[in-house]
């Protein structure tokens, strides 16, 4: 039977940089993990084993390597932009790029007053600690002519102890769960959000505070709606993003339910008043969506949590 050759593409994934700029005695750290992702005219190498227009994959790692250097690291999102750049222009058979960037960020250590001695010293100035609410993702596709830039984050927990209630749904002969009035509401949030920003470098938009902004948004949403299900709090979190954040024109949820159910006392004569719960890990409710500006699009892959 004959066979075609279909969409393609190679690179190097997960690439570990680690950048320190040095301000004087102060430094600061960007930590990226960064995949490469390159395609064009790459049909004789899959059909003849000629590699005339594969540039190898140990020099995309190189290339992140020297970059790191060359142009150091202002943000993900502006690093990404480099790196597509760069394969596009520089290559004849490349005609698109893909990079996709994890951030992972890190907070000084802060002494304490007992240990004040220490302060303004070089240890205090370049010792850090991992943060540890979540990682930042970016993607950034460029194709020679317009980009597209998707950013976001995943493995950021987050819990409300209360208003948020479940009720009122179908029910039928396997129906065991009982109706909740008064329950926790906590999941850990995958969230990808896209630019309307494809073209002028001019109106390029500010990554760093658009990240921090994005994310705000997101959290006060989730504090702030007093949901009566998971998919309430995702149309309002992704609904503030895109209302306060105009670069923005669609955001892509995924929010897992970390369920919390209340623990039967009473065969110990003891009454649970919403006091005592078990945190089940599995199995999970997985709540998942789009919101988008009116009038655009979806273009978020549905698979984002890979982004």
């Amino acid at each position: 039977m004959p066979t075609i050759l279909g969409q393609n593409q190679y690179g190097k994934a997960e690439n570990r940089v680690v950048k320190i700029t040095r301000d004087g005695d102060t430094h600061h750290i960007k930590d990226l993990n960064v995949s490469v992702a390159l395609s064009g005219d790459m049909e004789e190498v899959h059909y003849s084993g000629s590699n005339a227009n594969v540039l190898p994959t140990d020099t995309t790692k190189n290339t992140v390597f020297a970059f790191a250097k060359e142009h150091g690291i202002e943000s993900a999102e502006q690093f990404g932009i480099h790196l597509a750049r760069h394969f596009v222009t520089s290559q004849e058979p490349i005609k698109r790029a893909r990079i996709r960037v994890e951030e992972y960020t890190w907070e000084r250590i802060e002494t304490s007053d007992n240990n004040s001695r220490f302060i303004g010293s070089d240890e205090v100035k370049h010792s850090f600690v991992r943060k540890g609410q979540e990682v930042r993702t970016s993607q950034i596709t460029f194709d020679g002519e317009n980009w597209e830039v998707i950013s976001g984050m995943k493995d950021l927990t987050v819990m409300n102890s209360t208003n948020s209630e479940f009720w009122g749904y179908v029910k039928d002969k396997y129906t065991t769960l009982q109706e909740a009035y008064d329950r926790i509401l906590a999941t850990t949030v995958q969230a990808a959000w896209r630019f309307n920003w494809t073209s002028d470098e001019q109106r390029m938009p500010n990554w760093e505070r658009s990240y921090a902004e994005a994310k705000k948004h997101l959290l006060q949403a989730f504090a702030e709606t007093y949901s009566l299900s998971l998919q309430q709090t995702l149309y309002q979190m992704g609904s503030r993003v895109i209302n306060s954040r105009s670069e923005i024109d669609e955001v892509r949820l995924s929010l897992p339910n970390k369920h919390h159910f209340l623990v039967d006392l009473e065969p110990f004569g003891l009454k649970n008043d919403n006091e005592v719960y078990f945190a089940a890990d599995r199995p999970y409710g997985l709540i998942e969506g789009t919101v988008l500006r009116d009038g655009v699009e979806a273009r978020i892959p549905v698979d984002h949590t890979n982004l």
